[in-house]
């Protein structure tokens, strides 16, 4: 087996598994969209409302929790 040989393989290799990745992080949003865990329609304001003042997208209690000690 040549050196051209094996990289093609591995380029095959290497997109095939990126596809897979790529695909199954599509879906995972998809789900935990529908499930009701996360609204991602909140994060794709921040670009549209992008102020020094604007409220935060999610409150954070941890952080709340140390601002106060």
């Amino acid at each position: 087996m040549s050196i051209d040989q094996l990289s093609i393989y591995l380029y095959v290799i290497g997109s095939g598994i990126t596809v897979v990745v790529f695909y199954s992080y599509i879906v995972y949003l998809y789900r935990s969209e529908k499930r009701g865990e996360k609204d991602y329609e909140k994060y794709g304001k921040i670009a549209l409302d992008d102020e020094i003042d604007s409220a935060p997208v999610e409150s954070n209690p941890d952080s709340v929790n140390k601002n106060k000690e």
